[in-house]
């Protein structure tokens, strides 16, 4: 997942560091969170499947480059209702480095705006799963309704996030709007799959009842 280069240079790319820096202060106190609720041998079980999870969505599920940036089945919603917050916040951004690093050295200096352009929906994700989903309710019970309105959430800060890289960077020419608008209408096909996804992973771990107490997954996902 990448920011195409030389969308926002210069001095612009600045922000991308301030940014990045409150998204990675967020995730510190979300991880410090994790650690003291459940230990750290939970959290980096957690956090190393959700690296290695990030990395195939990014490298082998379908993929393409569509206007300003790439449009990818990214399941942000799948890695926080089964691993937790904090366990994917570490997966996006550690997937997102090796990625950079190993496979695709010319996202290294977009690697500021992409990680806000991950993280920060994973947040607005975070805190609305306590406004959508009610108290009393465990990730396996939920409904199509609320993984859709999840799916949304993340999917749509995503765009969100990008379209303002790009208007940041280039403007608001025709050109440039045009090419937001077609990686919108692009990325937003994903809500097509991703709640379907999350309903198909989440059966899954309704059945296999044995995780529970595994410290391999998220306690939300069966304990509300």
């Amino acid at each position: 997942m990448h920011i195409e280069p030389g969308i926002v240079t210069g001095a612009k790319i600045a922000l991308s560091y301030a940014t990045a820096a409150g998204a990675t202060a967020y995730s510190a106190k979300l991880i410090w969170e994790s650690l003291r609720d459940r230990g750290a041998v939970s959290l980096i079980a957690r956090a190393t499947m959700a690296t290695l999870a990030v990395l195939v969505f990014f490298e082998l599920l379908p993929h393409m480059s569509v206007g300003v940036s790439e449009v990818h089945l990214i399941m942000g919603s799948t890695l926080l209702l089964m691993l937790g917050t904090a366990p994917a916040a570490i997966g996006l951004a550690a997937g997102l480095l090796i990625q950079g690093t190993l496979l695709s050295p010319f996202d290294l200096p977009q690697y500021g705006m992409n990680l806000t352009t991950l993280l920060v929906p994973l947040f607005g994700l975070h805190a609305l799963t306590k406004n959508v989903i009610a108290k009393g309710t465990a990730y396996v019970d939920l409904s199509y309704k609320q993984a859709l309105a999840m799916s949304a959430t993340y999917q749509g800060g995503i765009v969100a996030w990008v379209a303002f890289w790009a208007f940041y960077g280039q403007g608001f020419g025709a050109e440039n709007i045009a090419s937001v608008g077609t990686f919108g209408a692009a990325y937003m096909t994903v809500l097509l799959l991703e709640p379907l996804v999350d309903l198909a992973v989440l059966a899954g771990a309704k059945a296999m009842r044995g995780l529970e107490n595994s410290g391999l997954v998220t306690p939300r996902l069966y304990a509300a």
